[in-house]
């Protein structure tokens, strides 16, 4: 187990340059542009497949970092260049991830390169989870996976929402109700191939900020899968559904939910990362301007009202990225979030991003409200971070129930 470490080792910091490079030379020259066309930026994706950014390779050499920190390396790196593009680098990752985490050796190679395609042909997948009335609360989910035993094959129904590359995707991984009895703990995921009938995107959504990232609805009706394409397999589901009804009946319920609470922690600074790449980068083009705007014959720097503005927006970013490599430190090295630590990183990094950004257009005055200069973009993308991946509500919430030994509910 590496030692906490504020200092990277050479090869972190040739990996975070080399990002940093393709940040500055290919996705901020692209950002405006895509942001205004509202599409997949298929041309950067293929770039990053290329230089091997985008990659199952890429992310798992960052994961396996023993410091923890190469993930959160990578997304502040990638966010500093944009956001929306880089939602749309990353976004299949997710997908990946749960393949990873809760496949067979069989389906993660039979998977994963489907995701990912090749640098000449490249493709995407999507994580579907939200549904339009179970967002925080996944509890209410309703889309059905049914076993069709006389066939092998699982028949899922439901609508999904707020999916990154949704109906756009090669492959998509879809969580679904098995055991409504269990609520919570009766959820299974599963792999829909490419061109499988009944999978539709239903509406792609025109929002306010990341607008470079593909967001939509999936509608999956009588979607017909293999039985091979349940993650893990079902002999693994049953035991899993079987020990969960047992513990319901001897009260052990909320052990299950607690274990799975800590799963969810463990992934949450990676996106309090991605909050600190669009706050760094807004108040860099911040600095930079207070430095050459010249009013009444000096720069607007020398005025106290700008500067502690930049003091303190400096301090908050470095903050929140302690808290970012804190957790991730201590997820990797195994250490209990005993007070939600990963929870305080996304919560804290977040609302750093909305604030740093608004300082950024306020002291760029005029110009920053306009789309000539990048801080309008940042201010606009910033927000998704208090929204996605559990609102800051939530964090809260999870924070307070730790702190007080309560179950979250």
């Amino acid at each position: 187990m590496a030692e906490f470490t504020m200092d990277l080792g050479e090869d972190q910091k040739q990996v975070r340059d080399w990002i940093h490079g393709f940040a500055a030379d290919v996705i901020r020259p692209a950002a405006a542009e895509w942001d205004e066309r509202e599409e997949t930026p298929w041309p950067v994706i293929q770039e990053a497949a290329k230089v091997g950014i985008y990659s199952l390779d890429f992310y798992a050499q960052q994961f396996f970092d023993p410091t923890g920190l190469g993930i959160p390396m990578a997304m502040e790196e990638l966010f500093w260049g944009d956001a929306g593009i880089a939602l749309s680098i990353v976004g299949t990752g997710l997908a990946a991830i749960g393949v990873v985490a809760n496949g067979t050796e069989e389906q993660i190679g039979t998977w994963i390169p489907q995701m990912y395609g090749t640098p000449d042909d490249v493709k995407v997948a999507a994580f579907c989870s939200s549904e339009p009335d179970a967002g925080s609360d996944v509890g209410s989910m309703r889309t059905r996976a049914v076993y069709d035993q006389a066939k092998d094959e699982w028949v899922l129904n439901g609508t999904k929402t707020w999916a990154t590359n949704g109906g756009i995707a090669n492959v998509h991984i879809v969580v679904a109700v098995v055991d409504p009895e269990l609520g919570t703990k009766g959820h299974a995921s599963f792999i829909v191939p490419p061109n499988t009938p009944g999978l539709s995107q239903g509406q792609k959504f025109k929002k306010h900020g990341i607008r470079a990232s593909h967001t939509a609805e999936v509608v999956l009706e009588d979607v017909r899968i293999p039985g091979s394409c349940l993650l893990g397999g079902k002999e693994k589901l049953d035991e899993r559904l079987a020990r969960a009804h047992e513990r319901a009946r001897s009260g052990g319920g909320e052990r299950v939910k607690n274990a799975a609470m800590a799963t969810f922690e463990a992934s949450r600074p990676a996106v309090g990362a991605m909050a600190v790449g669009t706050a760094r980068a807004a108040y860099e083009v911040a600095l930079d301007y207070a430095k050459t705007r010249t009013q009444f014959g000096r720069p607007i720097i020398d005025n106290q009202g700008v500067a502690f503005q930049l003091a303190d927006m400096r301090t908050s970013i470095d903050a929140a990225r302690l808290l970012v490599w804190r957790a991730s430190w201590m997820a990797v090295a195994g250490k209990p979030f005993t007070s939600a630590e990963g929870s305080m990183s996304k919560l804290f990094a977040s609302e750093v991003a909305k604030k740093v950004t608004a300082q950024a257009v306020q002291i760029l005055g005029g110009n920053g409200f306009t789309r000539e200069y990048p801080v309008e973009r940042m201010h606009r993308d910033s927000a998704i971070y208090t929204i996605f991946e559990g609102t800051s509500e939530i964090q809260r919430l999870v924070i307070a129930r730790t702190l007080s030994d309560m179950p979250i509910r």
